[in-house]
């Protein structure tokens, strides 16, 4: 068994498809099928089942290849405290972002990103928590962007900015408050990303109570949240970094939430524990500060970064 092989049965498992995986690993399919037969008759064991259709691992196949995926993360890890000690910010980095937060972050951090490290090969894909947990537990990613405040084995949270929730009204509401309080919302119509509003615990807890007949929607995105509203009526909170996405009428119907704990949303970067890569890790925060307003930037980020 050698380490070219548990690479190649992580590559077919991640993405259980023989064309893809070749293509990732620059070798032919029948070359990549053929090296994971003769593993498979070394060892005596069937990793994969597979069919013209779907190649999905055995009960042993993945016990097999998630202790694969530990060897080849740790080989990784020499390579980079090797690069680590130099000094340098180069290779590939793989960062998750959580869809609530992608739109405020990415457009601008993948530009600047780019202009200042030309020489990191950047990956980057909107996953919802419980994938990103997992692709990080897996060692398939460098780094997770999401709210605050989960808790996984093995990952640890450096928080990284508090935004506030702003309240967007229709232009037809009839409380027509300049500031409001969470208790003034209740007997209002409400629209709700619940994902983004609702389920965590630096939201309104207002959301956890339905029966008093708010009116909610599954939205996919806070655009469509405004957009409702817009034409139905009612109101729904945004975070602080959609504000310069609306337009000059759009702005006129934004009211300030009084501050609490509850009418905040905090974000974190979360990490493997054993996570080596510090000058890396800086780079991304070094770009998310020259995103996000200060203002909302942990303190203690801002003056010292992350040591690990």
């Amino acid at each position: 068994m050698t380490l070219q092989q548990l690479k190649y049965i992580v590559e077919i498992n991640r993405y259980r498809s023989f064309a893809r995986a070749a293509e990732k690993l620059d070798i032919s399919q029948p070359t990549l099928s053929a090296m994971l037969q003769k593993l498979e008759n070394e060892i005596d064991v069937r990793i994969f089942d597979r069919s013209n259709k779907s190649v999905t691992p055995t009960g042993l196949g993945e016990l097999i290849i998630g202790q694969a995926e530990r060897v080849c993360a740790e080989i990784e890890r020499i390579t980079e405290l090797i690069k680590e000690s130099r000094g340098q910010v180069t290779g590939s980095l793989n960062i998750s972002i959580g869809p609530t937060i992608a739109p405020y972050l990415l457009p601008e951090f993948i530009r600047n990103y780019r202009a200042a490290f030309p020489q990191v090969t950047l990956k980057i894909e909107e996953q919802k928590a419980e994938s990103m947990f997992d692709s990080l537990s897996r060692g398939q990613l460098d780094v997770g962007i999401a709210l605050s405040d989960y808790r996984r084995a093995g990952i640890l949270e450096i928080p990284l900015y508090t935004e506030a929730f702003w309240v967007y009204i229709s232009q037809e509401c009839w409380r027509k408050l300049p500031v409001f309080k969470p208790e003034n919302l209740e007997h209002e119509k409400m629209w709700v990303m619940r994902e983004a509003q609702c389920l965590r615990d630096s939201a309104f807890s207002f959301c956890r109570t339905r029966e008093k007949g708010y009116h909610m929607y599954e939205a996919g995105s806070i655009e469509t949240l405004i957009r409702v509203v817009d034409a139905n009526g009612g109101f729904t909170i945004i975070p602080e970094m959609h504000l310069p996405l609306l337009s000059e009428e759009q702005r006129e119907n934004v009211r300030p939430l009084e501050g609490s704990n509850k009418s905040m949303r905090k974000v974190s970067i979360y990490i493997k524990e054993d996570y080596v890569r510090q000058s890396i890790l800086n780079s991304i925060i070094s770009i998310i500060i020259s995103v996000v307003p200060k203002k909302m930037i942990e303190p203690n980020i801002l003056s010292n970064g992350v040591k690990l």
